[in-house]
């Protein structure tokens, strides 16, 4: 087969230019070359069209969920030569595939690095609010011991709806079904092995009408941008959990500030936030936050959030670092990602 466009010459080893780059990152991607076949370059800011000429005579990009490849950097990158972008994360939301195409880009993704990391994750989130464990921590420090104001209920018996049974909705739906709990699901391909774990599927409308418990495992697609707006959870039982671990613009943020100042939703879990590429994965304690809606949220006892940590583990970095290294090896040897994205694909 023909070398595919952008190969390095023979014996030149290709070179990757790595952006939103953080210490687990470099070590992880380095565990998975131990023969050190690629040139990495690590970046720490963002892709962005301020920061795309970094990537000059590199073949390829690395590029994490904030990073941005709309048309222009992309048409930028593929003028400095890049052929191939590599997303060591599953989403795909902030990649223009339409002039990835129209360019000749490749692009590969993740598919799945470790479903048991973001499904944890989610039920951390979950017994934490039900339980009020950040705030039981944080009064047990001051010595208070009190228990005013901490009252929680039992999981068992409770109704969870879960939004999406891909991998990580799977996943999440067999660790609950040990609770003891009715789980209902959403998604417009069900699941056989999902229904065998008893889990009954409804439309959505009918799934937040009836549920205790929220779940948002859903991808960020134009179908499901704010899929949970002001109307969805007008239609959710009052007092309702809403958890959403997985695109921040899955949900109308100012939406969900409505309904929490009026009591409607009874508490909120956050491993995302639509516009969190300015806020998350950077340390922003000696600063003041300049997102007034984010800034808002954090005022309510009943919301947790944290900063897009639910992939975070060491099963999960070891397995994202294997992929993105295999997406490249393949396209060297072939022109092709192991794991592409196209439009074709999407379609």
């Amino acid at each position: 087969m023909a070398e595919p466009t952008g190969t390095p010459a023979h014996g030149a080893r290709p070179v990757v230019a790595v952006f939103s780059t953080r210490s687990h990152d470099r070590s992880h991607l380095l565990e998975a070359d131990p023969e050190a076949s690629i040139a990495w370059r690590f970046f720490e800011q963002r892709l962005e069209a301020s920061t795309v000429q970094a990537a000059e005579g590199a073949l390829a990009v690395c590029a994490f969920v904030n990073d941005t490849l709309d048309a222009g950097v992309l048409a930028r990158l593929h003028a400095l030569g890049v052929r191939l972008v590599l997303l060591r994360c599953a989403g795909f939301n902030n990649v223009d595939l339409c002039a990835a195409a129209d360019l000749g880009l490749r692009v590969g993704r993740v598919p799945e690095y470790s479903p048991h990391a973001v499904a944890e994750h989610t039920l951390a989130l979950l017994l934490a609010l039900n339980r009020k464990i950040h705030r039981a921590y944080n009064r047990v420090r001051e010595g208070n011991f009190a228990l005013d104001g901490l009252l929680g209920f039992d999981l068992h018996g409770k109704t969870v709806g879960v939004v999406g049974t891909g991998r990580i909705g799977a996943t999440f739906c067999r660790i609950l079904s040990g609770f003891g709990v009715r789980l209902l699901a959403t998604d417009p391909c069900p699941s056989e092995a999902v229904r065998a774990l008893g889990v009954e599927y409804l439309e959505l409308d009918a799934l937040l009408a009836a549920s205790d418990v929220v779940s948002l495992h859903c991808p960020l697609t134009p179908q499901t941008h704010h899929l949970i707006d002001a109307g969805a959870l007008a239609r959710m039982k009052p007092g309702a959990f809403l958890l959403n671990t997985s695109r921040g613009a899955v949900v109308d943020t100012r939406a969900l500030i409505a309904a929490l100042k009026s009591g409607r939703l009874g508490a909120l879990g956050l491993d995302v936030y639509e516009e969190e590429a300015h806020l998350f994965f950077r340390d922003l304690s000696e600063q003041v936050l300049q997102d007034d809606v984010f800034a808002r949220l954090l005022t309510f006892p009943n919301v947790l959030i944290t900063g897009h940590q639910g992939f975070f583990t060491r099963e999960a970095l070891r397995a994202i670092a294997a992929t993105t290294v295999d997406n490249l090896r393949c396209f060297l040897a072939t022109g092709a990602p192991r794991h592409p994205v196209s439009v074709e694909r999407i379609a």
